[in-house]
Parts: C-alpha cells; structure tokens; sequence
C-alpha cells in the first residue's frame, strides 16, 4: 500500500556555509518523490585547497534520481547560486529554468570561457507561473545587488513555501523593480506553510541601506577626485555599474570598464536595456588618449584574484594601467570571507605606490544586498509563516534568524544543514543526514573529488615537502648504485649543518640493509619499509614528515 505524499526541503549545499547554494523540494512519498531544484551555485577555495579553482556540490543524489528531476530554478545569476550550471548540467539533464538577464550571462559565459555544453533555459519573468508536476512556481521579484532576482512561492497540494532567495528592501535599487511587497503581503493572506529564508545579514540589527545612498556618495568621491580614480566590485552588480557609469559623466569623465567579467555583464546589460541611460563603457586601450583627471575605472577582481585586472594593476604588470599618488582605488565590495589575505595584499601593493585606498570602511561605497533584522521582521510579517528553514548562511547566520524568528513568534523552527530532510507536511520533523552530500572541485580543467584530484597529498605537500626515492637493486637485492634522491619544498640541510640528501641516503641504506636479502623480492614491502624509513629519518631531522614516493627497479 503506498503511503501518504510529504513535502520536504533539502539542501545540497549553501546551508551552513556561504555561497554554494542548490535546493531542493520532493513531493510524493518517500519512495517515489518527484524533486525540483531551486539554484546551482559554486564557492571558492580558501587555503586549505592548494591549486583549487572552484568548489561545487556534489549531484550525487540527484543524478541518482534523474528521472523524477522536473526541473532547476534559477534564482539570479550571481554564481553562488548559478555558477555551477555549465558544469553540473551534463549529470541532470533537466530542464532549467531563468530570467532574461540570468539566461543572457550563462550563454555569455559558455561563449567566454568555451564550455561546450548548451544549456537549455526556458525563460520567465517576474510575475510569471511555471507547473512542474506537483510543484506551481511563481516568480516574485525582490531587490537585490544583481538584476532580476527573484523569491520562489512554491504552491502544493500539502501547502505553501516561499523560498526567498537573495533579497533586501530597497527603496531605490537604481536597476530593476523594487521588493514586490503587495505581492508577499498577498501570498501572505492565502497562508504560507514555509519560509525558507536568506539569514546572510541576520547578526545585522537595523535596516541595509539604499543602493540609492551609494550612487549619491560615489558622485561626491568622483567629484572631489584630482587624478585617476579605480573601481572594483563584483561584476554582476549592474546597479553599481551604472551608477558609477552616471557618476563620471556627471563630472566630464569617461568610464573604461576592464576585465573579461565585467565586459561580459556589461554587454548582457546594455543589451537587455538597464544601461540604456549610461554613457558607453571605454576600451582600456583608449586610456592612451585620455588624461588622467578625465578617467574613471573600473576593475575586475574585487576579490584578489591573482588573474583579475586589479592584481594587474597592484603589481605593475599592467601595460596599459598605472596608478600613482593622486590617484584614489574604491573598494565598492565587501570581501567574501576566506579571501582577506589576497585582497590585503593588494591594498598593500597600491598604498606603498602611493595610491589612496577607499573601502566601505570608510566611506558608503558598498552595501550589501541581503536583509538585516528588520528587514526579516517584515518579511516575517508579510508571510506570517508557520514554518521557518534557515538558509543561506553560517552558523551563526542560521543561528541569528533562528532566534530572531523565535522572538517574533514563528514557533516552528526547522534547521535543516546539508544533507537533512526537512519533512515540512504533514507533521514538520528534520531527518538529520539523510542525503549524501559532498563537494566537487574543478582544478584547471578536471573536476573530481579530493582523492581524484591528489587534493590531500598536495596539502600535505604544500606542508611538510616531498621526497622522491629511486633504488636500484641487482639480482641477489643488493643496491647496484648509491640511491638518487630528490627534494621538493624540505630544507636542504638540518639543524647542525647535515645535507637533508644525504640523511635520506642514509635512511634508504639503512632499510634496505635491514631486510633479509629473499624477503628483498617482495617489491611492496621493500617500498613501504623505505618510505617509512625516510619519513622518519627527515622527521627526527626537521620535525616534518613528508610525503615520500619510492621507486623501485631490479636487474634480473
């Protein structure tokens, strides 16, 4: 007999953490749910993942259930939540769907960077209702630091969730509609089951300003400038893009936009129409012609990425760019947490070439684009929800809501990390680690797991150094010749002076001697009593212990 259909949230990345966000809602019972997808984001490495390039969630589970994958709703397109698409695509195979703007991005990045998967994308607008299976979507327009992005009211026949994506309450957002909220209030009154909700800024008491205040303050800051002034930001924030675009206008400069991201968003951009009012975005090439008072930049790489315009620029490695004294950098960003050493290191570099630095420290040139305090509390009025999931956030993000929900008087409280089933009807109750999750890592041009990509060898390299070993023994296993080493990244010579080849030397020798001469055929247990060996005779000697790789041939 089969049992009763149940709604549940799930979450394969992005809760517990920030950035890597994919969702997912089954209906249906539990040995036949049909799923949907809600965003498919990446991370970024920190520096625990030596030569990493992105991080993705693993699919596993969804790949698994292919056949009852409806579809993936993209909430915007910033690549936390979008980033894995061109990547992931090729395991799912389900339709997805994304607004215009999210839509023209991802066939700008497939043709960028030569990804040769065609992502098929069915476009909505806000407003509009998609029926997947059991699931009715509507897209519900929110403000936010990137065009178009959207809240999910995902209707049911167990009840409603309002899956709230990134959004804020902006009164003047400068690109795009404000947060629809007569529509929230109105889905409100039908009765919602479920908020799942954005907790980013839920340690943040007060209100986020206005995308509107940073417009105005950038115009002072270009207006009081002498020589060149720089921008870096993320690039999808079209937004800033355009206020900065009017600000140096309004003081008779040019604007000239570098870096392969931020052209990318600007033609998407300008094609689209929200830049139609901008005046057009220079090549840096066209810097040659320009004095330097008549110049405003704008730079990709907020987030010091070593590849980025403005690691060019901070190290001088920049043919057409120079920054000085008299010229002013903004930081209009935040730093994504895990990459302050980069960007600290840049600041570094252009504040020694005597270049004035700005962050949102110290002055209004960044807001951000999710809700503080009160900005829940309204939302949490509009929806008057009987269930609350907390995502999008760390701990203590998650935390935050949870309490601040709590003392609003949401009595339901579900917190979901990656990997559990929330059960949201009937009878709300979390299965804790129900679904195998994981990450991915893509590493130049692979992507794989840890152990696919040698991810813990080379941190333990990146640590202790590597010891290569290479022995050579006759047909009675005695040593041919004096064994060859080589060493990468351990000291060259110990504490008192001593070659650190010739301790290992010594060290292979001595195992080697060690082994009765007929046990000497067994070619694993020679290799291995030889790795141990090293390992530990540079250990006594350093007090590391490398990773060590023996090679082993005999002459017959």
């Amino acid at each position: 007999m089969a049992r009763s259909p149940e709604l549940v949230f799930a979450a394969l990345g992005g809760v517990g953490e920030i950035g890597m966000n994919l969702a997912i809602y089954g209906f249906g019972p539990p040995e036949d749910r049909q799923w949907i997808a809600v965003d498919c984001g990446i991370s970024f490495p920190g520096p625990d993942l030596p030569g990493v390039d992105v991080v993705f969630p693993d699919v596993t589970f969804l790949e698994k259930n292919r056949s009852r994958l409806l579809g993936i709703v993209i909430t915007h397109a910033h690549e936390d939540h979008y980033g894995a698409l061109l990547t992931l695509w090729p395991k799912l195979k389900a339709p997805v769907y994304a607004t215009p703007f999210t839509a023209g991005l991802l066939e700008a990045k497939r043709g960028g960077d030569s990804v040769g998967v065609e992502v098929p994308v069915k476009v909505v607008r806000g407003g509009s209702r998609i029926t997947l299976g059991p699931f009715e979507i509507e897209f519900i327009p929110v403000a936010h630091s990137i065009p178009e992005s959207m809240a999910l009211a995902i209707r049911t026949a167990l009840g409603t969730v309002v899956h709230t994506g990134d959004w804020k309450i902006d009164p003047a957002p400068q690109v795009g509609p404000l947060t629809d909220t007569a529509r929230l209030r109105a889905i409100g009154d039908e009765g919602v089951l479920a908020l799942v909700c954005d907790s980013t800024n839920a340690t943040r008491p007060g209100h986020s300003p206005s995308e509107g205040e940073v417009a105005e303050e950038l115009k002072k800051l270009i207006g009081e400038a002498d020589g060149r002034v720089a921008f870096t930001l993320f690039a999808s924030n079209v937004a800033r893009l355009r206020s900065i675009a009017l600000a140096a206008q309004e003081a008779g400069r040019e604007v000239v936009a570098v870096g392969r991201a931020i052209r990318r968003v600007v033609e998407v951009a300008t094609e689209i129409g929200y830049l139609r009012d901008a005046p057009p975005f220079r090549e840096a090439d066209q810097l040659e012609m320009l004095p330097a008072s008549n110049v405003v930049l704008i730079l990709s790489g907020s987030q010091g990425e070593a590849r980025a315009a403005l690691a060019r620029v901070a190290n001088q490695e920049d043919r057409l760019i120079r920054l000085g004294p008299k010229d002013t950098l903004v930081f209009s960003s935040r730093t994504i947490p895990g990459n302050e050493r980069p960007v600290n290191d840049i600041i570094n570099k252009l504040v020694a070439q005597g270049v004035a630095v700005i962050t949102d420290r110290d002055r209004l040139v960044h807001v951000s684009g999710h809700p503080r305090q009160q900005e829940l509390l309204e939302m949490y009025d509009w929806l008057r929800p009987a269930i609350l999931v907390p995502v999008h956030g760390e701990a203590m993000h998650l935390a935050a809501q949870r309490d601040l929900a709590r003392a609003a008087g949401i009595r339901m409280i579900l917190e979901a990390p990656d990997g559990s089933v929330a059960r949201l009807a009937p009878t709300p109750v979390v299965f804790p680690d129900a679904i195998p999750v994981g990450r991915l890592y893509r590493d130049g041009t692979i992507v794989g797991d840890r152990e696919e990509l040698g991810i813990n060898e080379r941190r333990r390299m990146s640590f202790a150094g590597h010891v290569a070993v290479s022995i050579i023994l006759d047909h009675r296993g005695e040593l041919e010749q004096t064994p060859l080493v080589a060493l990468a990244g351990v000291p060259q010579r110990d504490a008192a002076g001593k070659p650190m080849a010739t301790i290992v030397g010594n060290a292979v020798r001595g195992a080697v001697v060690s082994i009765p001469r007929p046990r000497r055929r067994d070619e694993a247990f020679l290799i291995d009593a030889v790795r141990r060996s090293v390992r530990s005779a540079v250990e006594e000697a350093w007090g590391k212990k490398p990773v060590c790789t023996v090679f082993l041939s005999v002459i017959e």
